[in-house]
């Protein structure tokens, strides 16, 4: 096979990593130079921007004005935790997972909690599980988007407004780039690394009242390190959800996101970034319909990810390899692109089936993604050249 010539025209931003993911258009180190460096975050001043960052996520998240908003240390990954050591175990609870974050939460509450009676309704890559099966007089935690399966839940509607349970949610890769109907969700969390393209290490957890009411009234039977305390007293520690966070954060961390939340009000908001992910995942689905050897990953449409979008390589002479083989094809892909430096970090998440993963979140220019396709040709017409050499 001959391998094709290499486009002439490259992404101006080659970064579509799934995480930390791309900082906005147009961004700089200048945008942070507000930033309370050298102070104390319980200083007027830390308390302040702790605040503000509240604040705007409420309102470019469109978060109800008695939903209650805390920054927590540890990312997503901690925000998660938090809430399913301090809310879970009153009643059972539904535990739905179908990639690998939330077969992640599955395990920590059957083999650290060790909660006696939990369902657990899986899925395998690429589809979701019977979301009818959930019963939602049990808790229920599951994530919107799975962010290294490219599957998400297409809405809330299979969530009644009305149950027992609180619905726990990990919409780390969804929030502010998808409809999150709040009034379906208990729980939230979310970090700043992802559609807004904010630094790492720092989580939010967004909290109805029947989360609250939860936390006020039920004590679990396990202790809890003090990073996850969320009451002090039978009563909600209030400062937590006012920018008084539980240890120190990065005030640098902390002004970038401002700067991001600044620059999603700029553009026009949470429409804005919804139209902006769903025209960069448009770019790469209108791809894989004109291409035979690629296909998405995530089986139904409904449920394709407009953020973390994970396809895989269906060119019957690849797929004609073994495991190892397949894999080694789409690392190869994967590097043929690096070493060209015009796309960094799109490979398969280590536990997913190999192939690739192309974050198209709203700090994405369509135009370079328009500019990386011609590039996945490329790569996989010179990838695959290399199996006609093997077997000659």
């Amino acid at each position: 096979m001959t391998t094709t010539v290499k486009p002439d025209i490259r992404p101006g931003n080659t970064h579509f990593s799934s995480g930390p993911c791309s900082k906005r258009p147009g961004w700089s180190l200048e945008a942070l130079q507000d930033a309370a460096l050298g102070r104390s975050h319980r200083a007027k001043i830390g308390k302040t921007k702790l605040k503000l960052a509240i604040d705007l996520t409420r309102e470019v998240l469109n978060v109800p004005a008695d939903y209650r908003i805390g920054i927590v240390p540890a990312s997503d990954t901690g925000a998660v935790e938090m809430a399913l050591w301090s809310l879970l175990g009153q009643r059972g609870v539904d535990m739905v997972a179908w990639e690998s974050f939330g077969s992640g939460w599955v395990s920590d509450v059957v083999k650290e909690l060790k909660l006696p009676d939990v369902r657990k309704l899986t899925a395998d890559y690429g589809k979701l599980p019977d979301l009818a099966k959930i019963d939602f007089d049990r808790d229920v935690v599951f994530t919107w988007n799975g962010t290294t399966s490219g599957v998400r839940v297409p809405n809330g509607d299979f969530i009644p407004t009305e149950r027992q349970g609180l619905t726990i949610c990990d919409a780390t890769s969804a929030a502010f780039a998808q409809d999150m109907d709040f009034a379906k969700l208990d729980v939230v969390t979310f970090s700043w690394q992802k559609v807004l393209g904010g630094e790492g290490a720092h989580g939010i957890l967004i909290l109805s009242p029947r989360a609250v009411e939860r936390l006020q009234s039920y004590e679990p039977a396990w202790p809890l390190p003090k990073i996850f305390r969320l009451t002090k007293g039978g009563k909600l520690i209030e400062g937590i959800f006012a920018g008084e966070t539980i240890n120190t954060p990065s005030m640098l961390c902390v002004e970038d996101y401002i700067d991001a939340l600044e620059w999603a009000k700029s553009i026009g908001g949470l429409k804005a970034l919804f139209s902006r992910a769903d025209a960069n995942a448009k770019v790469i689905f209108d791809f894989v319909e004109a291409n035979d050897w690629i296909a998405n990953l995530a089986v139904d449409p409904a449920t394709r990810s407009n953020t973390s979008v994970c396809l895989k390589i269906v060119d019957t002479d690849v797929t004609a390899l073994d495991a190892a083989g397949q894999a080694d094809f789409a690392k190869g892909v994967v590097a043929l692109l690096e070493k060209e430096g015009v796309a960094f970090d799109i490979g398969a998440y280590r536990d997913a089936p190999s192939g690739l993963r192309i974050w198209a979140g709203a700090t994405i220019e369509t135009s370079d993604m328009q500019a990386l396709m011609p590039w996945l040709t490329w790569a996989f017409e010179t990838q695959k050249a290399t199996l006609g050499k093997a077997a000659a």
